[in-house]
């Protein structure tokens, strides 16, 4: 008690000093805190999306991962319904889940008959109901409401096209897409159209520009089947190439599209959990049923982080910048405490002396001087914490948005500290431990200093 005493004295006495290294530390617990809170929001951020778009995890037919995308029909799973009801009754699966529903993925060719134009295309079939509850997954308590679908509410050939998709198909005035003008015609010369020739032509209906489209797919047996569906909206995806070729309709149309008057199958069912720290679970026991009561057909189960890499490879990126900030604000702490320190030995080398002759051994003076540095750093942390804190309030109500990667609607930036004891409690603990080894050195000098020449400088 009394090192301590003694330790916190010689901190007041020199103030001017002890507030510019608090200050010093104090600003670097708030940077590191304030960009570790936005750092979590990001991760927490793009995986509420990832999973309110396609689940935690995803059953699919064994090969289609790698070999599926080509040909779905033969890498459906077969009787998908009892599929699902064994996972929703399972006793370990149920109170982990809260949305099973299946979708279908497939590729065509999209055209508009009437304008003459068209392009392949990717298709994606699902359940309203089953999409719009995903979309209320909320975990994290962001507080931002899930869109439901487009397809809410509309008749069963309706479909929902990416907005590049429409400026292709020319259906920029159908569906209203902002700038957007058809391309201008060209100037075809040549011969005129005989007479007979023209007016058969006259006579013949011509198609309406209308906002309906043509959609060719492969069938499970090989042969081209044609399904004419009326778009309801054109929306942004967020990345380019999958606005220029998506395409989103009803599960049961796909499936007529897909496989006709034969058994209806799906590529994927995706499933979404309470929590995400459930994942390694739910798999582990998907598992067990998959060579159980499901093995009569080659089923795995995918998180969406491998269903979706761009999660892994940007909260990676950000990660690597909070170490590299992790390292460069201890390197400054490290190196502001040392320099106080030696300050500090370099001003109080009579007193050094005076203890050492009234008797105070080397590791007393060793201590002294730690504890000194300990002081700091706690200082510093507990005042950097209350800070940072105050400083996420008033950012996080300031109504701050940023544009995720790949995404359409802004979301708002939020600096997530509040619970996250975790991360204040290692920040705290890093720069108590940083100033006790930038202390280290200068107490070793002080405590071995020759008590003679100590008190020579008096």
């Amino acid at each position: 008690m009394n090192t301590v005493k003694l330790a916190w004295r010689n901190l007041l006495r020199n103030r001017r000093r002890t507030l510019a290294t608090l200050g010093t530390m104090v600003a670097g617990v708030v940077a590191l805190l304030l960009f570790g809170g936005y750092n979590r929001t990001v991760q927490y951020g793009l995986q509420t999306s990832f999973v309110r778009g396609m689940g935690h995890l995803q059953i699919q037919q064994k090969d289609f991962f790698l070999y599926g995308s080509g040909n779905p029909a033969a890498y459906g799973i077969r009787d998908y319904q009892r599929v699902i009801r064994v996972v929703e009754n399972d006793p370990i699966l149920k109170p982990m889940l809260t949305v099973a529903t299946p979708t279908l993925s497939l590729g065509g060719i999209a055209g508009h008959y009437a304008a003459g134009a068209s392009r392949t295309v990717f298709a994606q079939g699902s359940e309203v109901d089953g999409q719009n509850r995903m979309r209320q997954w909320d975990d994290y308590h962001f507080g931002i409401p899930g869109k439901p679908t487009a397809l809410t509410g509309s008749a069963p050939d309706a479909a929902v096209i990416g907005k590049g998709l429409a400026r292709v198909l020319q259906l920029c005035g159908a569906l209203k897409v902002e700038h957007c003008s058809p391309p201008p015609k060209q100037d075809k010369s040549g011969e005129s159209m005989p007479a007979d020739l023209a007016a058969l032509s006259a006579s013949t209906p011509q198609p309406k520009a209308d906002g309906s489209i043509e959609l060719l797919a492969a069938t499970a047996s090989g042969a081209p089947n044609v399904a004419r569906l009326q778009v309801v909206k054109a929306q942004s995806m967020g990345v380019k190439e999958l606005d220029d070729m998506f395409v989103s309709l009803h599960l049961a149309q796909a499936q007529r599209l897909v496989y006709g008057s034969d058994e209806p199958r799906v590529t994927a069912i995706a499933l979404q959990l309470r929590h995400t720290a459930q994942i390694p679970a739910a798999r582990a026991r998907l598992a067990q049923l998959f060579a159980t009561s499901l093995k009569d057909q080659p089923l795995a189960a995918y998180d969406f982080s491998e269903l979706q890499p761009q999660y892994g490879q940007i909260t990676g990126m950000f990660g690597t910048i909070f170490g590299f900030l992790s390292i460069l604000i201890g390197c400054v702490s490290l190196f502001t405490i040392a320099n106080t320190m030696n300050m500090v030995v370099m001003e109080r080398t009579v007193e050094i002396g005076t203890l050492r002759a009234m008797g105070l051994r080397r590791g007393g003076i060793q201590r002294l001087f730690l504890c000194e540095g300990v002081m700091l750093g706690g200082l510093g942390s507990v005042c950097g914490i209350v800070l940072s804190l105050l400083l996420a309030a008033l950012i996080n109500h300031a109504g701050l948005t940023w544009l995720p990667p790949g995404q359409v609607d802004p979301s708002p930036i939020y600096v997530r500290l509040w619970g996250e004891n975790g991360m204040m409690l290692a920040t705290a603990l890093g720069l108590m431990l940083m100033a006790t080894l930038s202390a280290w050195w200068p107490a070793r000098r002080a405590a071995r200093a020759v008590i003679v020449d100590a008190l020579r400088h008096a």
